[in-house]
């Protein structure tokens, strides 16, 4: 059975879910199975996008992607200067 990406915004909808369900006296797990995940995603979830709005969550993956590719071309630079270092010094 293939796995199915969920998008933030339908995280933290799945999380607002289970809070209702779980203030109307369901207990957790039923809430989770009714939602359609286990309770080790939805804890993991909990923890990653518990107190966010799905703008803040939206902003916060847009970030994340942001700060992923500065790291690549931080990496790249970082290995171009070490080439040039040694060719320079005639290592070669």
């Amino acid at each position: 059975m293939p796995r199915k990406r969920h998008k933030p915004e339908e995280i933290v909808a799945k999380l607002r879910q289970v809070d209702v369900m779980v203030s109307q006296g369901q207990s957790v797990a039923d809430a989770v199975r009714m939602i359609g995940v286990t309770e080790v995603t939805y804890y993991r979830w909990r923890s990653e996008f518990g107190g966010l709005k799905s703008d803040q969550v939206k902003r916060l993956k847009d970030l994340e992607a942001e700060n992923a590719r500065l790291r690549r071309a931080v990496a790249d630079l970082t290995l171009d200067k070490q080439i040039l270092k040694e060719a320079a010094s005639g290592n070669w």
